[in-house]
């Protein structure tokens, strides 16, 4: 099968991911809304993130002024060229540069120096698998570097925080975790959270989860049940939207279990700020969906 030239579908898809939050997370927000006290600075932060959220979808701008790090997923049929999708991918964040629809953001560590147009070493960061289907799946999340950099791995057990190699451990460093970030990570937030795997991997999961849809629960009921508590105990800590208090800090909280190796037990939580912008484009039979 020949891969098709996707790059202005591309654009099209990384701008609406860019500014026009999805409806189940702009949904959680106006639920947040309503939780908040009248008058006080939570209810006035979600007033202003949703007013944000409107005039973005309204006008076509960010937004985030962060418009994060492209994180993209490719499922492509049998005979596809991940070099030609790469190629498209990469083109179609040129221009989305160019008109404005994300901010340059991949910088050179040593030297400082932003490259003007999102594309360079490491980014965007982009993961490739066929698939059994004569369809093109790409999910995109634009995960913002505030968020990024409150995000955090554990290696249980840890004594600190009397956390065993269980569940109930799990659930004390996620706390642990948010707790830290307070009002850096701009809550309200999302966790994605990867219990097992290797170091790498298990941030590599962590961030999976937050493609999930949040009515999405764990298959498994323990683990379900640990991500609804996890949700609520983190409204209990006060922080609130923008970290000036309230009951909504966490709005969804997503668990995968990749296996581990005996000697190691790492929980990694990757948080994502309220501006949770991820988008599903299809392609099937030359027609592109973008939802």
């Amino acid at each position: 099968m020949t891969t098709p030239d996707l790059t202005a579908a591309f654009v099209e898809f990384i701008r609406r991911t860019a500014t026009d939050l999805p409806e189940d997370v702009e949904q959680a927000l106006r639920q947040a809304h309503t939780k908040e006290a009248a008058g006080s600075a939570a209810r006035s932060a979600l007033d202003t993130i949703l007013e944000n959220v409107a005039l973005a979808r309204q006008h076509s701008t960010p937004i985030c002024q962060d418009t994060g790090t492209p994180i993209a997923y490719f499922h492509y049929p049998e005979g596809w060229s991940t070099l030609k999708l790469k190629a498209q991918f990469e083109a179609a964040l040129k221009e989305a540069t160019r008109a404005a629809y994300l901010r340059p953001n991949a910088v050179n560590p040593v030297t400082g120096k932003n490259t003007g147009d999102n594309v360079g070493a490491g980014s965007p960061v982009l993961h490739f698998e066929e698939w059994e289907h004569d369809y093109l799946q790409v999910d995109l999340l634009l995960k913002g570097g505030g968020c990024e950099n409150v995000s955090t791995q554990y290696s249980l057990p840890n004594a600190e925080l009397k956390a065993g190699r269980d569940l109930e451990g799990v659930r004390r460093v996620a706390l642990d975790a948010v707790y830290k970030a307070q009002g850096k990570g701009c809550a309200p937030g999302f966790l994605g959270i990867s219990v097992g795997g290797d170091r790498g991997v298990s941030y590599f999961v962590a961030k999976e989860q937050l493609f999930r849809k949040l009515d999405e629960v764990s298959p498994q009921a323990d683990v379900a049940a640990l991500e609804g508590r996890i949700t609520a105990e983190a409204n209990q800590l006060g922080i609130g939207p923008m970290g000036f208090g309230g009951e909504s800090t966490v709005l969804a909280t997503q668990i995968g279990i990749p296996h581990r190796h005996p000697a190691s037990f790492f929980v990694t939580v990757a948080y994502m700020c309220w501006a949770h912008r991820r988008r599903t484009l299809t392609w099937r039979a030359g027609t592109v969906e973008i939802k």
